[in-house]
């Protein structure tokens, strides 16, 4: 199985210059993929295996590092990690491709980036999968201001937060800009209401991982949205959850449910 990342290209969307790769089937169906915090579009879609799974099943895969991330602009000021510019970047990558709409995929932050994309550009997009984050969407996924402080620390070693230290040792070994993340972790958690998740109308599948201790429930985000369904991804947290073979399968299985309604 190759697992290489793509060729990345770039386009510029309020300021900054943003990477993206565009493969598998250029006439085929688009699916826009949204990484979490502190990861990338290599981390979250490629090495996992999403793109070799949504390429051979004739997708036209589309994945951002996200600003902040990866190959992208790495700007210090929080203020440009709120949720809707994020959005608005994913929609500004639509326009690049000269792409009306796509099926969206996002992991964690990606699927709250996801939600407000469909909030903020509904036309935009054709259904939504949600991975690693349920009812947290609503409820909020807890106190992070430790994870800014263990990514601003000296050293790992100087890490007593336990969630501290597992983002912190990914960031590490992502070889990301903790600087950037600091910043991003800190405003990119901007609530949703339970009133505007209701509004979104296009079919959806939540999935997370049944250890998955930041996520929030799956089933109780589904019930509060018009067309959606949860799916329990069994045994897995929320690092190991993103590219668990069940994810993948009923992804799939979703995309020919909407293929053939």
């Amino acid at each position: 199985m190759n697992l290489d990342p793509p060729d990345f290209s770039y386009f510029m969307h309020d300021g900054l210059r943003l990477a993206y790769f565009d493969e598998g089937d250029a006439a085929g169906e688009p699916v826009l993929l949204i990484h979490g915090f502190a990861s990338s579009a290599s981390v979250n879609w490629v090495y996992p295996g999403w793109l070799k799974t949504l390429g051979d099943a004739g997708f036209r895969v589309i994945a951002i590092d996200n600003r902040g991330h990866g190959t992208s602009d790495k700007p210090h000021d929080p203020a440009a990690y709120h949720v809707p510019l994020m959005a608005g970047d994913a929609a500004a990558l639509l326009d690049h491709l000269g792409l009306p709409d796509a099926h969206v995929m996002g992991y964690s932050m990606g699927a709250r980036i996801s939600a407000f994309l469909a909030l903020g550009h509904p036309h935009r997009v054709r259904s939504l999968i949600f991975g690693g984050l349920g009812i947290g969407m609503i409820d909020g996924v807890g106190d992070w201001d430790p994870i800014a402080d263990a990514l601003l620390a000296t050293s790992i070693d100087d890490v007593t937060h336990e969630r501290g230290k597992m983002f912190r040792a990914f960031a590490d070994q992502t070889k990301s800009d903790r600087l950037a993340l600091a910043a991003c972790i800190r405003t990119s958690r901007d609530a949703i209401t339970a009133e505007e998740i209701g509004r979104i109308d296009v079919p959806a599948l939540i999935a997370v991982g049944t250890k998955d201790d930041i996520a929030g429930s799956p089933q109780e985000l589904a019930a509060l949205m018009r067309d959606a369904r949860a799916l329990d991804i069994p045994n897995r947290d929320h690092m190991l959850a993103v590219g668990d073979r069940v994810f993948k399968k009923a992804a799939l299985d979703f995309y020919a449910e909407i293929a053939a309604a």
